[in-house]
């Protein structure tokens, strides 16, 4: 029998497919507007159909799925930017679980600047924004989002598409070519496994599609395992620093407290790269520190961390998308889909 703080208790709860609330009487604020919300679990193939025959009062849209449903009368679609991105990291290291840390492996595959900055440039992240999600993705440039106001550098780029520059970057720094792909600067075979995790339908063809680009550069890129990987088994990989893992895609959502601290320092279980420099860690520790509650000093050190990190590019962010709810005019009946914060404040009208 648990205890309800927000304004609506559990009256029902069918595991695997739906809960079912109703008006806590003993909210602070007063009774809420709405006698019972249903929300429900479907399949993500059912939303496209379900938005189309108005089955929910509110659902979230699957983005791959928006040309099939932006036309549908009837309907409110609301937008908004979410705190997360993607990103392509690079294992250059182990987590230590006795220590309670990561530690840098310097002689890590990966651990090559040149090349992890040239796997950035050969990303066409606009490209695949514009072919595959429909203008609803976008490429971002820095690890922190643009949300975050004043901490967002807008003078860091990141790294746009350019195979030339990728090419002059790996040429410079001893990668040559032997055949259709180059080399280790040691003159021994270079093979970058890449784990990814299955999604949508557009999910293979997109890490494909940067496996090609990166062809270009003379890189052999394989994924790891030969294929897409399961959610959990992916996690499951990286978390435990699987050595058939040399560089990944993953994604974070972010809390409403700018600092990456952790996400990134050397103690942080989730810096999955497992990179740790004096350079981070200082900058880390500033930008946190009892200086930093002089708000333009941790501007400051917010800026600075960010060139840092796209200089270094042991992670590179990659794109951010739009979440899209769908809201119908809101008629009297007793179910309701479950897509706001804060319920309280949800009413019918007439």
């Amino acid at each position: 029998r648990p205890l309800f703080f927000g304004p609506y208790k559990l009256q029902k709860l069918v595991r695997g497919q739906s809960t079912t609330w109703v008006p806590n009487e003993y909210y602070y604020k007063g009774k809420p507007k709405i006698t019972k919300i249903t929300a429900t679990v479907i399949n993500p193939n059912s939303v496209a159909q379900s938005i189309k025959s108005n089955k929910f009062d509110v659902i979230q849209v699957i983005n791959s799925q928006w040309p099939n449903v932006k036309n549908t009368k009837g309907v409110n679609f609301i937008a908004t930017v979410p705190l997360s991105y993607s990103y392509l990291g690079f294992k250059v290291g182990k987590w230590d679980a006795k220590k309670g840390e990561n530690v840098m492996n310097p002689k890590s595959k990966m651990n090559n600047k040149a090349l992890r900055q040239a796997i950035g440039y050969g990303m066409n992240v606009n490209q695949v924004a514009k072919r595959y999600s429909y203008g609803l993705s976008f490429r971002i440039p820095t690890l922190i989002p643009k949300q975050f106001g004043d901490y967002f550098d807008k003078d860091v780029k990141g790294y746009s598409y350019n195979i030339k520059k990728g090419n002059e970057i790996l040429d410079k720094a001893g990668y040559k070519k032997k055949g259709t792909y180059r080399v280790q600067p040691n003159g021994k075979p270079l093979t970058i496994h890449l784990a990814a995790m299955s999604g949508n339908a557009n999910q293979e063809p997109i890490i494909q599609n940067y496996i090609q680009q990166w062809k270009k550069e003379g890189l052999n890129v394989k994924l790891t395992g030969g294929r897409l990987i399961e959610f959990n088994s992916f996690y499951d990989k990286v978390q435990n620093d699987d050595p058939s893992v040399d560089m990944f895609m993953g994604a974070w959502s972010l809390s409403s407290e700018p600092s990456p601290n952790d996400l990134y320092s050397q103690t942080a279980p989730m810096n999955y790269s497992r990179f740790v420099t004096k350079k981070n860690t200082q900058l880390l520790d500033e930008m946190d520190s009892q200086k930093a509650f002089n708000h333009q000093y941790r501007i400051d050190k917010f800026h600075e961390w960010q060139k840092y990190m796209d200089d270094e590019a042991y992670v590179l962010p990659v794109s951010n998308s739009y979440t899209i709810t769908a809201v119908y005019s809101l008629k009297p009946s007793d179910s309701m889909g479950n897509g706001f914060p804060n319920w309280y404040n949800v009413a019918y009208t007439k």
